[in-house]
């Protein structure tokens, strides 16, 4: 019988203790758990190299997912370990890959009888791996205007930090390479996407065709840049036909590139400083997760 260790932010607001507090009865009705608050990296540390034959439950969105896969992997057992998700955060896109149901309570009942899947991930030249998608440019930059608004609209933030920043942002000058072939070269683009699941920020389709579990990655080069030419991209994002545009490029392969203007980059969620070059590559089969035998509706 599995037994779970519950990982949960310590900083999160009411509503989301309450779906906790409920979410773990339900894993507590089935079987042991202990919930373990994780203020900073020491005490997320000191929960990981202590489960005991326990299964850790991650219980938050992308950021929270990205946090433990990559400390499991620093630790070196992310090969050895099985992970759960409770959906707790905004945007909960890798919850959607895989199937799991966005409401903790449903997502709490399927863990308990849920079996492990394999999933692949994205390294970049940092050594960094990414769960769901990594993307430079606008979709960074709105990240980082909806930061201030989450706590308040929740997955409404990111929509807002995308009209935020799309009226301040004019594009960069980027080389994209998709396995040593080049995506788009000599223009200026709104934002590149890496994806190795198929939504970003709460549900969006950057990349519909994307599989977490396929041994590829998918990108998606975006040079509508002009103010008619972005309302265009953004109604067809919205209506899952973007990949149709001439505007937009899109690959697949195992490892890409972006090089050109320093520009942010955003992994899970996770914003960094603008840099001039970076590299992703797909992982196949890296990491497990606890799904339901059936998608999520």
């Amino acid at each position: 019988m599995r037994r779970y260790l519950v990982i949960a932010n310590v900083n999160a607001g009411r509503a989301e203790r309450e779906a906790l507090d409920a979410a773990v009865g339900v894993l507590s009705a089935a079987s042991s758990t202990e919930v373990r608050m994780s203020p900073d990296l020491a005490a997320l540390d000191a929960a990981l190299t202590g489960l005991d034959g326990q299964v850790p439950v991650v219980a938050g969105g992308d950021g929270s997912l990205h946090l433990v896969v990559n400390r499991l992997l620093q630790l070196g057992w992310l090969d050895q370990v099985t992970v759960g998700l409770l959906p707790l955060g905004t945007g909960n896109d890798f919850a959607r890959a895989a199937g799991i149901p966005l409401d903790p309570l449903a997502a709490a009942g399927a863990l308990t009888t849920a079996r492990p899947c394999r999933f692949d991930l994205l390294e970049d030249d940092t050594g960094r791996v990414v769960v769901n998608a990594a993307h430079a440019g606008l979709g960074a930059e709105a990240a980082a205007s909806a930061a201030g608004h989450k706590r308040r609209l929740g997955p409404l933030a990111y929509p807002l930090g995308a009209l935020l920043a799309g009226f301040r942002e004019e594009g960069w000058a980027l080389r994209v390479s998709v396995d040593g072939t080049p995506c788009a070269v000599g223009e200026r683009l709104l934002m590149v996407g890496v994806a190795n699941g198929p939504t970003i920020g709460g549900g969006t389709p950057l990349c519909p065709t994307a599989r977490a579990d396929d041994g590829r990655l998918d990108v998606v080069a975006v040079s509508a840049v002009s103010p008619a030419a972005r309302m265009g991209f953004v109604a067809a994002l919205r209506a899952g036909t973007h990949l149709d545009r001439d505007d937009v490029h899109h690959r697949q392969g195992t490892r890409v590139r972006v090089s050109g203007e320093p520009v942010r980059h955003d992994a899970d969620g996770e914003l960094d400083v603008e840099v001039t070059d970076r590299g992703y590559l797909v992982v196949p089969g890296a990491w497990s997760l606890l799904c339901p035998d059936a998608p999520a509706n």
